[in-house]
Parts: structure tokens; sequence; C-alpha cells
């Protein structure tokens, strides 16, 4: 049996010095605290070479957004993220913000309430606890934390005036569920250590992600005074800050890939510091580089492909050998489509992004297969700086 191959177009690369994610350094306040990082938004590697697929940057943020087009499973990517980022001890906090139910979904589980929980152990003794924001509930708890409502705050949700509030103003819903995140990032404990190692952010699709991360500055301009003001421009400075990497997920087809492109652009225009690109289910080459072509274009040998078998003893019939070859034929095809989708990520944003690769799973993403995924992400450099 042929032993599958892995494609590595730009291999050698990862081995080349990498300065410039390391040197530069600025500092942020948020919440009233003090964070050093890397630039990462204007600070990459020189054209024609390949970054690393985590780069120490990445290692010191502590709020991971990940986001994709609908349908490259951003949630199981954010997901095998929180349990990539949590092994060895630390805690992670795995927040979702669609009213989805995503994340109780690919770790089977109950509905999440609106409180934090523990939803996974990590390996090396780390933990993943998961919230689901309900824009309803944050609004509630905010009226709560400033104007001490009560009984009052439960009033107005019988009264519907939540869903007027973030109808007059739509811009208020995402500053509520970001800022609740937010709080979650910056929350210390009693101690002075943070509550979480890193929160990790299954954010809405790229179609939309960069007015979500943004609507906090139109926000601050809404309300000029106040604790809305302070919320807005609270959460964005944690998004415009070292803290801050945005992890897009895409699958190597064109779709995809031009709509990570472009979120990326984006993202790099608003100043929101971008992490790694995800390439979720990578198609394992069972063909070597040379036959790709000559078998994508339909050049497949049936009698080789015969006489291979019989000399390993295994006898088909000739309908299951041409059912091998359109299945060559097939699988070419699709290599070649993905080499070139490939190709776009490692050239058209220049220099590239950092990427990290994620193998297709058979039979669909259990809890097991999550860990297998945080493996893979584990062994391709993805960890936190100790902070706790």
């Amino acid at each position: 049996m042929a032993v599958p191959l892995r494609r590595t177009p730009t291999a050698g690369a990862r081995d080349a010095p990498r300065p410039l994610w390391d040197a530069p350094r600025r500092r942020a306040t948020v919440g009233g605290r003090s964070y050093a990082g890397s630039v990462t938004t204007t600070v990459r590697p020189e054209p024609g070479t390949r970054p690393d697929p985590w780069p120490d940057a990445l290692s010191r943020a502590r709020f991971h957004v990940v986001s994709g087009k609908g349908g490259t499973g951003k949630t199981t990517v954010a997901a095998a993220l929180a349990l990539a980022l949590a092994g060895g001890g630390k805690r992670v906090l795995l927040v979702e913000v669609e009213g989805r139910q995503g994340i109780a979904q690919v770790f089977d589980t109950a509905p999440l309430p609106y409180e934090e929980r523990r939803i996974a152990v990590a390996p090396g003794g780390g933990e993943v606890r998961a919230l689901a924001v309900d824009a309803e509930a944050a609004l509630l708890e905010y009226f709560e934390m400033f104007y001490r409502l009560g009984v009052a705050g439960r009033t107005l949700r019988r009264m519907g005036a939540i869903e007027f509030a973030t109808t007059l103003a739509p811009g208020l819903r995402d500053v509520l569920l970001t800022g609740k995140a937010k709080e979650c990032v910056t929350r210390t404990e009693s101690d002075g250590l943070p509550a979480y190692d890193a929160v990790v952010l299954d954010a809405p699709p790229t179609g939309r992600l960069v007015s979500f991360l943004d609507v906090t500055r139109a926000m601050a301009d809404l309300a000029k005074a106040g604790p809305i003001h302070g919320q807005a421009k609270g959460v964005e400075a944690l998004i415009h800050s070292p803290l801050t990497a945005v992890h897009l997920v895409t699958l190597l087809s064109d779709l995809p890939v031009t709509e990570t492109l472009d979120a990326a652009a984006e993202l790099d225009a608003a100043g929101i510091p971008l992490g790694s690109v995800v390439v979720n289910r990578m198609r394992e080459q069972w063909l070597p580089d040379r036959s790709v072509t000559a078998a994508a274009g339909g050049r497949v040998d049936a009698t080789r492909i015969r006489n291979g078998l019989q000399s390993a003893g295994i006898e088909l019939a000739p309908t299951e050998i041409d059912g091998l070859v359109a299945e060559t034929v097939e699988h070419a095809v699709a290599v070649e489509g993905e080499t070139a989708a490939l190709r776009r990520l490692e050239t058209e944003p220049t220099p590239p992004l950092p990427r990290l690769t994620l193998p297709a799973l058979l039979g669909g993403v259990d809890l097991g297969s999550l860990y297998e995924l945080a493996e893979s992400m584990t062994a391709q450099g993805v960890h936190l700086e100790a902070r706790r």
C-alpha cells in the first residue's frame, strides 16, 4: 500500500531567521493594566520567507479571535485551539456569541447557560471553560454593574426594552458581546493574577467580522461620555492591542481562500492584529508530485495498476480497476486545486501570514478528534507564555 505524502510547497523556509517577529515591542493599556507585545499588524517577515506557524508574538496574546467563512469549521478550530492553549496547566475560556450553541455541540454536552463552566480537561492538567454570551443577559449584567437596577432590570426584559435598546443602537449588541469577552480577558483574581491565561472567541463569520470587532469606534462616537462610552473605549483598546490575535480559518478552495484574503486585508487596514491562517481539513496527498499533473489530466495507466496489484497478490475485477482509476483522477484533480489555493495563501499576502494546517478527519468531529486537532496544533508550536 502506498504511503501518504504531504505537500510541502515551501520546505525549509521555517528554519530561516525570524528576527522581525521577535524584536519590535510596544506597550498598551487595557483595563487599567499595562502590557507589552509585538506589533503583529505591521512587522512581518521579509517577502520570500515563510513565518513560523505560531510566532512568539502569538504566545503572548491573551485574546484569540477565531473566524472564517461559513462551513470552514471555525467552531471546531476554536475549540481545538482552546484545548491546545490550555496544555501544560493553563486555564482558557472558550466564548461563543452567535447563539448557536456550537461549543456544546462539538463537545457533545448540554446547551451552555450564561455562566462560565468547565467543559474539558487539557493535556498536562489545564482546563477549558466555556461561556455562551447572550446579548440580553449581558445587557442586564451591564445595567446591574453600572446602574444597580436589580428587579427593574428584569422588568426591562419583560417589557422588551432590551430588544428596543439594541435595535435603536445596533452596534450596542456587539459592544455587549465583545465587552463581556474583554471583561473575561482583563479580569483578575484576589492575588492579582489573570483569571484566565487566554480567552478564545468563536466569532461571527468573516463576512461581518470587521464590523463586529470595530463597531466599538462607532459606539464611542455615539456615546460621548458615561459607562457606554467607557465600555466601548475599553473594548477598542483591547482589540487594537498586542493582547489580541485574529485567526482566520479556511479550506483549500477558491471562495474560502478569497474571503480569507479579503478579511485579512480589512483587518490589517483597521489596525486589528492578525494571527495565523488555519488551513482546515488538509487533504493527504496519496500520489507523488510527479504523478499528480498526469493523473489530473486523466492519464492513468490501468494496466500498470492491475500489474502492480497482481504482484502484491491482489486480484480485482475490471470494473473495480476502473473504479480505482476514476478515484485516482478525482484525487489528483482535488490535489491540484488545493495546491493552487495554497499557493495563493503563500503569495498573495505579501509577506505571507503564519499558517497552521489541520488534517481532514474521517467520520466527522467528536471529542476524541478535538484532542487530535489540539495535539496537531501543539506540534506546530501553539502555546502560551506562562502568566499565572
